[in-house]
């Protein structure tokens, strides 16, 4: 798989800000994971491809220690300077490469990391070598076949194209993910609130932290930005829409 971006160069200097989370939309996260992981308390989690820590120290508040692997150096050093959570720990490594003991953890994540893997089923038998027996996966992903309307994309020529030519057809995931000894617990959708306003989102975007941005031309992204500026210019304190995004759990057997 070709690698779709290089966090070490310049995103890791924007992403924090570019793909920040409004506490609404990280804690309905947080729920949809609590849903399909056991109930007692603490588990031992892995957030692989944490980047910034997005997600990371919530995880640990939720539900107990977390190590974040993540293989950009610049990223890491981003997310250890944003958070100094005692529960939290970030190391180098990758899917591929999981700096992790045999079964000692007792859930994994992977959120819009999976089509950063550069060999997947490589990947896939080590998250199954550090889970524990019946530990679960989640993996928040686009699929080709599932992708989900995301408003901002849409006024960006060819957006949703060049979005889904990103990832595999869910059925793909699947079938890596089986052939490495997991079964599919669920599939189904997550509705994400509301970024904020347009305006906010359009100062987020301008940052271009989204990997679909590596795919567009100049002109693309020229012709998309006029489109949103004026759209933005129009009523910029109008609410950008909620995205139902897919969440893939699995478990191993």
């Amino acid at each position: 798989m070709a690698r779709l971006a290089d966090y070490d160069t310049d995103q890791f200097q924007n992403y924090a800000k570019g793909r920040a989370l409004t506490e609404q939309q990280l804690q309905t996260w947080i729920d949809a994971f609590r849903a399909h992981l056991p109930d007692q308390r603490p588990l031992s989690g892995l957030d692989v491809g944490s980047g910034t820590g997005r997600y990371t120290p919530a995880l640990a508040d939720a539900f107990g220690p977390v190590i974040g692997v993540e293989p950009s150096v610049q990223m890491r050093d981003v997310a250890e300077a944003q958070s100094q959570h005692p529960e939290v720990r970030y190391l180098a490594g990758s899917a591929e490469d999981l700096p992790v003991e045999s079964a000692t953890a007792d859930y994994a994540v992977l959120l819009q990391a999976w089509h950063h893997v550069q060999d997947q089923p490589r990947g896939a038998r080590e998250l199954a070598r550090v889970l524990k027996p019946g530990g679960r996966l989640l993996v928040r992903s686009g699929y080709r076949d599932q992708m989900p309307r995301i408003w901002w994309l849409e006024q960006f020529p060819r957006g949703p194209e060049v979005d889904a030519s990103m990832f595999q057809p869910l059925h793909e995931v699947i079938g890596t993910l089986s052939a490495a000894g997991f079964r599919v617990r669920t599939f189904g959708m997550v509705q994400e609130p509301s970024s904020g306003t347009r305006a906010e989102l359009l100062a987020q975007l301008r940052l271009r932290t989204h990997t679909v941005f590596t795919l567009f031309t100049e002109a693309e992204q020229e012709a998309g930005f006029r489109r949103l500026e004026e759209l933005v210019a129009a009523d910029p304190d109008a609410p950008v829409p909620a995205i139902s995004q897919p969440l893939l759990t699995l478990e191993r057997g």
